[in-house]
């Protein structure tokens, strides 16, 4: 004989006191649902993909305004390189013209001299051929020695003139030009074409295109 059916009689009869003690019409107990399990992840994929888009807005407008930073930079970089480049160029031409100001203003110091060893040369010349007198054959009375003296001087300062960019110039034979000649007497000479320089009273220096004093010359009428 198995114990089956006694159990059986014995929860048949648990069900039945508990149906007496209850309340008449009390609901019968039930089993609660199970609550869904709640998902794995973002609870909203659009709120997320939107703050995704609005950081990558952000990130853009800062690469921007460092862009137009480094425009702004770059041009200002540039705008100085051109002004330093303006300025080392005005002073290096100012430098330049200051200093031939300097060459000439000293040029227009050493030429009395210079024409003055040229007047002392031609008359040393004039005199050494007036007494007849030689180079080397020891009868010129130190004529040759003072001519060849006057000559060493006169050339070394022409040098050192034209080491500094001046020049002379003899304009002999050429037409008269106001802005490299002064003119000091016209008078007719035959053979001569008019307003042709047929002598040259003095020299003429001039540094690079400035005339730093006319040559004074006689023209042909």
């Amino acid at each position: 004989m198995t114990r089956e059916p006694h159990i059986a009689e014995a929860y048949k009869k648990a069900a039945a006191e508990a149906e007496e003690g209850a309340p008449h019409g009390a609901p019968k107990p039930s089993v609660p649902a199970s609550e869904p399990e709640a998902p794995v992840g973002p609870a909203n994929t659009t709120e997320a993909e939107t703050d995704h888009e609005r950081q990558l807005e952000h990130d853009l407008e800062e690469l921007t305004a460092k862009a137009e930073k480094a425009d702004e930079y770059l041009e200002l970089a540039q705008r100085t390189k051109a002004d330093f480049e303006n300025y080392r160029k005005r002073a290096a031409r100012e430098a330049a013209v200051a200093q031939e100001r300097g060459v000439a203003k000293l040029a227009k110091e050493l030429l009395p001299a210079v024409d003055n060893l040229d007047r002392a040369l031609v008359a040393a010349q004039s005199a050494a051929a007036s007494d007849g007198a030689e180079a080397g054959s020891g009868h010129d009375n130190g004529t040759a020695t003072l001519i060849s003296g006057i000559k060493l001087v006169h050339d070394d300062v022409i040098a050192a003139l034209g080491r500094a960019g001046i020049e002379g110039y003899s304009p002999k034979g050429e037409r008269f030009d106001p802005q490299l000649h002064e003119a000091i007497a016209q008078q007719p000479v035959e053979g001569a074409e008019s307003g042709t320089v047929v002598e040259v009273y003095q020299r003429g220096y001039r540094l690079g295109d400035v005339v730093i004093r006319p040559a004074r010359v006689v023209v042909a009428a």
